[in-house]
């Protein structure tokens, strides 16, 4: 049996740049004021952008929510229910030294199949935010 490996191309600041410009794209056709952060497969930002009229704690909740959905693998907003009263990740907000953020905006990056990153928005209820990461994700593809 023959185990091949596919390279598959990181993530780029170029990519990170038409992710921003992405999700800006469309919270500016809702008429709503974001932060978005890009990281890369280790957690490293790679490229952030806070609007002038966004409320200054998008800034800090985009780089949790896209944090939290890189190191889980999955959108935030699919993680909501988790972290309630008896949810498998219900002390997990409180067990690690970087604060992970269950709130709709955060949405991990693939391509080839492989986590490569994770894009974070705030600024807009939770799913504006979902909505706005998720349209540059797709636009990437």
């Amino acid at each position: 049996m023959s185990t091949t490996t596919v390279a598959v191309a990181p993530l780029t600041t170029q990519d990170a740049e038409a992710l921003i410009d992405a999700a800006r794209a469309a919270a500016e056709a809702a008429d709503v004021a974001v932060a978005v952060t890009v990281l890369d497969a280790g957690g490293h930002l790679l490229a952030f952008r806070r609007d002038d009229r966004a409320v200054l704690i998008a800034g800090e909740t985009s780089i949790r929510k896209a944090y939290t959905a890189l190191q889980l693998n999955a959108p935030t907003a699919d993680l909501v229910d988790a972290v309630q009263p008896g949810g498998l990740f219900h002390t997990l907000p409180t067990a690690l030294d970087r604060p992970l953020l269950f709130i709709a905006g955060g949405v991990p990056v693939h391509r080839g199949g492989r986590l490569i990153g994770a894009i974070g928005v705030g600024g807009g209820a939770p799913d504006q935010d979902h909505g706005f990461a998720t349209a540059a994700v797709r636009s990437l593809a």
